[in-house]
């Protein structure tokens, strides 16, 4: 695709963000959630980062992560329970990085960017205690990270399954965001954090994400896109 095209498809998908988080009457932050807060059953998930702006589609906030959940039949993950594993744990401060993809990615960045030493992170879909009591310094450091990054989420309350209209909208963002492979169109800052993780696709793609982002975007997604987002009902 022509980057005329994508570019202009980019300043149409802010645009519709730019009207969601209207809606929402702002981001939020992880740091400052909780589950007693109204949060839809489902839905897809948008963050920013400090210090990361557009540079080519307009002016504002460059989102670095988009997010789904509850992608096969039968799952019962609501958004918040997708959200509270990225921010962790309350009591601890620290959190389960085996359980949260954006956690291990924010993780490994932190290890390379900072020079720390967990030989047993991002090891196994679990771990005994022990283990995990070694990691909890670096789990806190995510944690604080996440934590201050602002989101806004998109309350999408279709059925769980790999044909999810959320999927459809998730793969299709990622894949428009995406720089992996093609020309750059709004890059990460030179501070971005996500320099310094250990997964090319981070890196080349300038998102938290891994999946998708080698993928070529339906425009027909933004037309759907908006649709839900001026159907969803604004925050009160």
């Amino acid at each position: 695709m022509q980057i005329a095209a994508r570019l202009n498809d980019i300043v149409r998908f802010y645009a519709i963000v730019d009207a969601l988080a209207a809606r929402l009457g702002g981001p939020r932050w992880l740091s400052e959630c909780q589950g007693r807060m109204p949060w839809p059953a489902r839905g897809v998930y948008f963050f920013y980062e400090p210090g990361e702006v557009r540079a080519d589609s307009g002016e504002g906030p460059r989102i670095v992560r988009v997010g789904t959940h509850a992608l096969t039949s039968g799952s019962r993950t609501s958004l918040w329970n997708r959200l509270s594993q990225h921010k962790g744990t309350a009591k601890t401060g620290g959190g389960n990085h085996r359980g949260s993809i954006f956690r291990l990615l924010v993780g490994t960045a932190l290890m390379n960017r900072d020079a720390l030493e967990y030989s047993t992170w991002g090891r196994g879909s679990s771990a005994p205690p022990a283990v995990r009591d070694k990691e909890t310094e670096l789990e806190q450091k995510v944690s604080a990270t996440i934590g201050q990054m602002p989101f806004i989420w998109l309350d999408i309350p279709d059925s769980p399954g790999p044909s999810s209209l959320r999927g459809y909208i998730e793969r299709n963002a990622v894949a428009l965001l995406s720089n992996y492979g093609r020309a750059m169109i709004d890059p990460p800052s030179r501070e971005w954090l996500g320099h310094a993780c250990d997964r090319p696709r981070v890196r080349e793609s300038g998102l938290w994400n891994q999946n998708h982002v080698d993928e070529v975007y339906d425009p027909a997604f933004l037309d759907e896109f908006e649709r839900l987002v001026i159907d969803m009902e604004p925050m009160s």
